[in-house]
């Protein structure tokens, strides 16, 4: 399953970029995320930041844990992750910032399949509706950590 989503909000690329790459962060304001852990980081050859993470997340009756590479690329204002291990045939993210008049265009884009079939029924039905929960999590920590 894809989905691309751009939407505009009044904070500098900077800030979003920051909220988005504080991956270490996520329990304390993405409902479904329940942990998040940093196994390890190291500086790209271009600048950016690696780190390798696993997160578990729990939807409903579903509960899971996987593993994936982020790339933090400040210059960029680009924060990537793509799926090591975990119950996904794939998955990956790509977060964007850019600045647009008086804040920033976000852009968000996700590309994944769950191993299971079942799973993968599950979520279909309401994807677009949990993707822009997700972003939509993200928005709410924006507005409450810079106005």
């Amino acid at each position: 399953m894809r989905y691309a989503l751009k939407k505009t909000l009044p904070y500098r690329p900077e800030q979003l970029f920051d909220l988005v790459a504080g991956v270490e962060q996520y329990p304390r304001f993405v409902p479904w995320v329940s942990d998040l852990r940093v196994l390890r980081t190291w500086p790209a050859e271009d600048g950016a930041e690696l780190l390798d993470a696993r997160a578990e997340v729990r939807f409903a009756i579903v509960r899971e844990s996987f593993t994936t590479r982020v790339r933090r690329d400040p210059a960029a204002l680009e924060v990537r992750a793509d799926l090591l291990s975990g119950p996904f045939r794939r998955l990956h993210t790509v977060w964007r910032f850019r600045p647009e008049g008086a804040g920033t265009e976000v852009s968000f884009e996700i590309d994944f399949e769950f191993g299971s079939r079942l799973l993968q029924g599950l979520l279909a039905a309401n994807f677009e509706r949990a993707v822009r929960r997700l972003v939509g999590c993200f928005e709410t920590r924006a507005a409450a950590l810079y106005g």
